[in-house]
């Protein structure tokens, strides 16, 4: 899958669990750059993902994460 589609769909899961309609992602965007984007909406950003890819990442992938391309990168490569 493209990164460009991945982060189509990171977008929408950020809009679904942060019910923010005005979410939009780059690569470069990190949790100081969205306003509700928390240690605990980051648990839950994180299971939605995994369901929606249908996946799992370990924790030592997801504290490896600084920014969004970060995330998009460790799903492209899960998805092969």
């Amino acid at each position: 899958m493209e990164m460009n589609e991945i982060l189509k769909q990171v977008n929408e899961i950020f809009i679904d669990v942060l019910d923010e309609e005005g979410i939009v992602l780059t690569e470069s965007t990190t949790a100081a750059d969205v306003e509700d984007w928390d240690s605990l909406s980051h648990i839950q950003l994180v299971v939605a993902i995994e369901k929606h890819f249908k996946t799992k990442f370990t924790v030592a992938e997801i504290q490896s994460w600084e920014n969004v391309g970060q995330m998009c990168s460790a799903i492209q490569k899960r998805l092969g």
